[in-house]
This record gives C-alpha cells, sequence and structure tokens, in this order.
C-alpha cells in the first residue's frame, strides 16, 4: 500500500509518493502567488494588502499569507513607513540572471550603450515575444534622458519601429498570424490595419530600416533596424530613439539610418550572422 506524506509550508501543500519520492506542488498556490505579482506595475508599482484582496477576489487571510510569504523569500518588499508592498529584489536577481542568459543581450549590450554614447540618443534593443516586443536592454543619451529604465517592458508591434524591424522577417501569412485582427490606435498616426502594416513592411525590408514618428507616443520618434543570427532569421532590433526634435528625422534620417545598420550588423556578426553567406557570395 502506497502512503502519501502531505506537508503545508507557507499556504503551498506538498504531496510526496511513498513509491517514487517525487515532489507534486499544489499548482493553485503557486499560481495565486504569481498572480499576486502581476498586480505590481508601472503604473501601480505599490499594494497594499486591502488592494490585493480586492483584484484578486482572494481572501484577506489567504492574500496576507501569501503575501508574507513572498516578502520572506525576498519577492516582495514592505515600506515600514507606508505598509505597501512592492516588487523585492529577488525578482530583480532573477530578472537578471535571465538577461544575462541571452545570447542577444550579450552580443547586443555593449554596442548599444556605445550607440547611445556616439550619437547622444536612446538606444534600445528588443526582440519579438509573440504579438509583442520585449525590450532587453536601453541606454540613455544626454540628448533622449529619462528616470527610468524601458528593459522589461512590452510594446505593440504594429505602432513602434522596433516591432516592424522585428515583424520584416516574417512573411505576409506570417504577420497575418501574428498580428491577428487587432490593431489598436494610440496616437492618430498609428497603423490600424494589416493592409497599411504589410505596406509599411515591405519598405522596411527595401530599405533595410524602421520609422516611428509619433505612432505610439506624441512628441516621439524612433527608427530601428533588424538583427539576424547565423540563420539569417530576424531575431531582435536596434533603435535610436528620442524626442522629434532630438531626433530630427526630416534632416537626420539617412545619416542615423547608416548609423544603426551598421550597429545592428556588428550584433548580427556576433550571433554568427554572414551577410556574404546569405547572398551567396
Amino acid at each position: 500500500m502506497l502512503d502519501d506524506v502531505v506537508r503545508e509550508r507557507s499556504g503551498v501543500t506538498m504531496v510526496r509518493s511513498g513509491a517514487t519520492g517525487a515532489a507534486v506542488t499544489g499548482t493553485q498556490s503557486v499560481e495565486r502567488a504569481l498572480s499576486l505579482l502581476s498586480y505590481f506595475t508601472d503604473e501601480q508599482p505599490e499594494r497594499r494588502i486591502a488592494e490585493l484582496v480586492e483584484l484578486t477576489g482572494l481572501g484577506q487571510s489567504t492574500v496576507s499569507r501569501l503575501v508574507a510569504t513572498l516578502e520572506a523569500l525576498g519577492y516582495l518588499a514592505r515600506d515600514e513607513r507606508s505598509g505597501l508592498h512592492r516588487i523585492g529584489p529577488k525578482v530583480v536577481a532573477l530578472a537578471g540572471i535571465a538577461l544575462n542568459q541571452s545570447p542577444v543581450h550579450r552580443a547586443s549590450r555593449q554596442i548599444a550603450q556605445n550607440l547611445a554614447y556616439e550619437l547622444g540618443l536612446g538606444a534600445n534593443v528588443a526582440e519579438r515575444h509573440g504579438d509583442q516586443m520585449f525590450y532587453l536592454c536601453h541606454f540613455e543619451g544626454p540628448l533622449a534622458p529619462r528616470s527610468f529604465t524601458l528593459t522589461g517592458r512590452l510594446a505593440p508591434l504594429h505602432s513602434t519601429a522596433m516591432g516592424k524591424a522585428l515583424l520584416s522577417g516574417l512573411t505576409a501569412h506570417e504577420v497575418r498570424e501574428v498580428m491577428g485582427k487587432a490593431y489598436p490606435a494610440y496616437t492618430p498616426h498609428t497603423l490600424t490595419s494589416l493592409d497599411r502594416l504589410q505596406q509599411a513592411l515591405d519598405e522596411v525590408r527595401a530599405r533595410g530600416y524602421a520609422t516611428e514618428i509619433e505612432e505610439l507616443a506624441f512628441g516621439r520618434a524612433c527608427l530601428a533596424a533588424p538583427v539576424r543570427d547565423r540563420s539569417g532569421d530576424v531575431v531582435a532590433a536596434l533603435s535610436v530613439s528620442g524626442s522629434l526634435s532630438a531626433m530630427d528625422l526630416a534632416s537626420r534620417q539617412d545619416s542615423l539610418a547608416a548609423k544603426v545598420i551598421e550597429y545592428a550588423d556588428q550584433i548580427s556578426t556576433s550571433l554568427g550572422f554572414m551577410a556574404h553567406a546569405r547572398l551567396g557570395i
């Protein structure tokens, strides 16, 4: 007869099989704990337990227990004066580990930093995660200062230069499959249909870079080039960004494009891409 030993620790139930010794973790408690972390956002970086109770629909005692466990493990931190909770240092540490394991991040970090320094603009690297882009690294130049980092943020593909650079490596059918039918408008300049997006992507493929002028946010512009891996697939995008006046695309577009393409090619080379081999030279 098999005996199961059930152990509960910090609200997580573990069942150990006497035959195999394998531990099975109660997924509901894990899901609940992780769901709490998802309610901490750029708009709401700090939360009270009462807010989490209301947002999750869980009981006060359950949320308090989960928060206490996450705090003890370093995934949440509590401000003693305000009583508010925020994301803890353990999450930052894990994010750093994940980034450092990314081949694209390792290949592009210094190059993007050099680009920001040379042009004085923001320099960004992103890869595609489904129908969104994910910032892998971000550096500020003196002409494009920010008080926060974009690293780790998600952004739409259809309304960003980097998103269009990432999509440029896909076929028309693949773009349709990735994007679906939703093209939300963020400004009057946003591309809000598949046809308009496909036309923009044809232009990106023809000239080797993508532009974005107030498509995601008013007063902002961006120019991006695709980054390729050993196989020639587009795996990331490199961009420079800043205010309309700092970017000054009306007079600087060609020179900025040449520089961004040059630096994107450096990253591609680091990833094993050989342009002459792909061209059959």
